[in-house]
């Protein structure tokens, strides 16, 4: 057992599911539990497809919680239409996985959270590659866990490139920046893996045919969520030439951050109407010695893929 624990935090569209996968094939961490939150789907299906993803790599005893269902700021969720068009409906690419077998876990995501801090300590990785809706309340609940958790990677964010939501935001941000902004302003350890990394980060049909070259049932439904994936990328960005791998990456960068390149930033999310969502540096602490975020700027692309390609096809080689 890996010393190392990680706590995923999705909204189980379909690079959430290759990050599950990537988490669950690295050797050097154990993934404790995943909590889910709302986005790409609503929360109870984002929780559904998480089950149905472990359930299909083999890993029946990884649990599975319910986050918040909404932003701190609102009273309900609706899926944006682009979200719906990017992953499908179901939010796995349209494909068919059996019904998982197990609930989500009665205990609220919010409270696992606490908790494995608490257990964990600086030995635990969060990894939320939604919105940050479920880790703010964590923070506003028990404030001590900011300085328990060993580190946050995040998947979201813009500093260098425009937002994808706006010309601003990103879009997990853009769920909820008023919680994005407290987990910024916190005292936890923060990486933001950002749009700025995640779109030189691609994958192609080359590689969803070395999945299903291996004949196994992950190794076939895994390709035909990401060809589905790889497909929405021909018409929504076809100047990538692929799919971005937003949320693996920040799986990958959580585990080996010499991955990227980091710039650190005394950073806030603007809430203000006109610039709602963006993530930029704060000019009030421009000159604080004490940088709340490390900002990846650019990343190993060849190493990352290569690392990618030989966990995910290891795994499904075996499921």
């Amino acid at each position: 057992m890996a010393t190392r624990k990680m706590i995923l935090d999705l909204d189980t569209g379909i690079d959430d599911a290759m990050a599950i996968a990537y988490a669950v094939a690295a050797p050097d961490v154990d993934l404790i539990g995943i909590v889910s939150s709302y986005g790409n789907v609503l929360t109870p299906l984002s929780a559904q497809n998480s089950l149905k993803i472990l359930e299909l790599l083999g890993q029946p005893n990884v649990p599975v919680f319910l986050g918040e269902s909404h932003s701190s700021t609102t009273t309900h969720f609706d899926v944006m239409p682009i979200s719906a068009q990017i992953h499908g409906k179901n939010g796995i690419g349209e494909v068919d996985l059996p019904m998982p077998k197990r609930q989500p876990e009665t205990k609220s995501g919010v409270d696992f959270l606490i908790e494995s801090a608490h257990t964990f300590g600086k030995n635990l990785i969060v990894v939320p590659t939604g919105p940050l809706t479920n880790l703010a309340k964590a923070l506003k609940k028990a404030p001590e866990i900011a300085t328990e958790i060993g580190s946050v990677t995040l998947m979201g964010g813009a500093l260098t490139v425009p937002g994808n939501v706006s010309p601003v935001a990103e879009a997990n941000i853009n769920q909820d920046p008023t919680a994005a902004d407290q987990v910024f302003e916190s005292k936890l350890n923060i990486t933001m893996v950002g749009l700025d990394v995640t779109l030189r980060t691609l994958l192609t049909k080359t590689e969803t045919a070395e999945w299903r070259s291996l004949h196994t049932t992950a190794g076939k439904k895994f390709a035909d969520i990401v060809d589905y994936y790889i497909d929405v990328y021909k018409i929504t960005s076809p100047h990538l030439h692929g799919c971005a791998l937003h949320d693996p990456l920040a799986v990958g960068v959580a585990l080996d951050p010499s991955l990227v390149s980091t710039l650190d930033l005394n950073m806030f999310v603007d809430t203000s109407k006109e610039m709602w969502g963006r993530t930029i540096g704060d000019p009030a602490k421009l000159t604080d010695k004490n940088p709340n975020v490390s900002v990846a700027l650019t990343v190993d692309q060849a190493t990352y893929l290569k690392r990618f390609m030989s966990y995910l096809s290891g795994l499904f080689a075996k499921n």
